[in-house]
Order: structure tokens, then sequence, then C-alpha cells
């Protein structure tokens, strides 16, 4: 499913008829379902036109890291096709040969998403093929930016925020970064061992040292009292940056709320599978089944409908 939606050089027939854009939207919505099951159940409480559009940006996001990821056997070989991928993000959808490209460029038309932000997500997995260590958490905190803060600025142009206030979408950008941040970071903890046999370690150099966790630990999968230590900081970390996204939730609008709090809290339900785990993250995944997913819903549903948007301080020292 993923090789074939990657593929430029040989494209399927290009887009040129409403159908053809509906069939490039359903491929998208399959890879976002084979891909992301947490996602997909998320999105689907999202309206008709919200669903697909986000569901188009996801299988975007999706093909662009697998560009690095699944389609080149090394850094050399996956470049020329990431900075293919580039240069056709940047066209229009009628000029778009691949169908994810058709559909994710329709929606960036249809609600004016600033292509500096497609830039950066592209920015940050071309980061992967030069960069397998991070120094400092600040180091992986521009990461987490690129590859998932900019995943939540562009759905936040796609779902809107209340009223369509521009005072309240620039106050809500950062809770929105921070999100990315919470999401990524919590990828980051449950994918240790994969990312670990891609000759990748994310955990900052710095907080292995403070815990005196060593990379070669790391490569032995050994868990023990400083290992834990190690995770529970990063959990922990994880945990602040989602409190921290709250005001982001609460200014969308409200047909998209409760998607985005659901894929929010089953994210952050992940965190809890990793202690249950006992914090192996080397020979077991951490993740909600269907069956947990849809027993939280009720209690994401009374969460999410009393949120409400923290008071804004005027200048004068007030509240408004």
């Amino acid at each position: 499913m993923m090789i074939r939606s990657l593929k430029l050089r040989t494209p399927p027939p290009e887009p040129e008829s409403e159908s053809d854009l509906d069939r490039a939207f359903d491929l998208c919505s399959e890879i976002t379902r084979d891909h992301s099951k947490s996602f997909y159940f998320s999105t689907s409480f999202l309206p008709r036109e919200k669903r697909r559009a986000i569901r188009a940006f996801y299988a975007f996001c999706r093909t662009t890291d697998d560009t690095v990821d699944v389609l080149s056997k090394s850094a050399a070989e996956a470049r020329p096709y990431l900075d293919e991928w580039r240069r056709a993000s940047r066209l229009a959808s009628h000029e778009q040969i691949n169908p994810v490209l058709a559909a994710w460029t329709s929606i960036r038309d249809r609600y004016a998403v600033p292509q500096n932000y497609v830039e950066e997500l592209i920015d940050g997995c071309e980061m992967d093929l030069t960069i397998n260590r991070y120094e400092s958490w600040n180091d992986l905190k521009q990461y987490c930016y690129c590859v998932a803060s900019t995943v939540g600025l562009i759905s936040m142009h796609i779902i809107g925020v209340n009223d369509d206030d521009p005072m309240l979408f620039e106050r809500s950008r950062q809770p929105a970064i921070d999100l990315g941040i919470a999401l990524q970071l919590t990828n980051i903890l449950r994918d240790v061992g994969e990312d670990l046999s891609r000759g990748r370690i994310y955990l900052p150099q710095e907080d292995l040292r403070r815990f005196n966790y060593t990379e070669e630990d790391l490569q032995a999968g050994v868990i023990d009292d400083r290992f834990r230590a190690l995770m529970r900081f990063e959990i922990q970390r994880a945990h602040d940056y989602y409190e921290r996204s709250i005001p982001a939730i609460a200014a969308l609008k409200p047909d998209g709320r409760i998607a985005v709090g659901a894929a929010a809290m089953l994210y952050r339900g992940i965190l809890d599978k990793i202690i249950e785990n006992d914090f192996d993250v080397f020979t077991k995944r951490a993740h909600l089944s269907f069956r947990e997913k849809v027993q939280r819903m009720p209690g994401i549903v009374w969460l999410v409908r009393r949120l409400r948007l923290p008071a804004v301080e005027s200048a004068a020292g007030g509240q408004t």
C-alpha cells in the first residue's frame, strides 16, 4: 500500500476528474486506516469534509516519512526521492501525478495552509537522513517541532478555531506546537527499540548521562532502575506538554474538538501502557486496543466538553 503511494517515477494516471480525486481521497483514507488505527478512529468524529481533509494530510505526512524510512535503503538513495517529493508538494492539485499529493494539495489550497509549514515538516523528515543522535532536549525539541508541531499548526488551519477569530488562532499557536511535541515524544518513547534497529537514538544524550545509562545499555536492551528512572523522566516531560496543549483543543471549532481531544488523550494513554509493560520498549509495542479506546471515549467526550479557554489578560493587566 505505502510503496505504491510513493511512486513518483512511474505514476498512476493524473487525477483529472472529480471521480479521480475522490479515489485519491479514498486511498488517503486507506493509508490512514492501515498505518494509524488510533488516528483513523479519532478522525471518525470529524464531519465528512474535515475528516477527508485531515486523512489526506495524514497520508501526505505518512508518505513523506516513508520516503526516508521505507522506500530507500540509505540516505543517499532517499535524498533524491525526498527532494522530488518536496518539489512536487509545491505544485497545484491539477498538476499532480501522485494521488496522495493530488488529494493533499487540493486540501492545502482549499484551507489556505501556509506552504512554509509543509516545508518545515519535510525538513524534519530530512533530518532523519543525516542525524541519528540528539545531544540535548532543545535539539530534539526542534526535531519534534518540524515533524509534529507543524502537523498541529496545519490541522488548526483545516479544523479552524472558534468564530474564525485570528487573535484566538495566534494565541493557540504555542499550545498547538506543544501538542505536537507531546505526541512526537510519545512516539519516540514507544518506538525506542524500533528506532534502534534503524540506527537512531532519539533519547537526548544529556538525559542518558543524567541517569548514568549508556548507549551500550540501550543497544543491549537493559531495563533496570536507571532505565526506568530515565523513562519516567521522559514520560513526565511528555505529560507536561500534553497539559500545556489543552488551550489549543479548547480553541478549535466545536465540530473538531472531540476528534482532536480523542487523538491527544488516546495517544497519551500509550504512556500508561509503557509503564504497564514495565518500560519494555525493546520487545513490546505499547498501544491501546480498540476496546480500550471505545471504553475511554465517554470520559474523553465529557472532558472535552468541559474545556474552556483561559481568560486573556488585557494590556492594563486585568482580564477580559
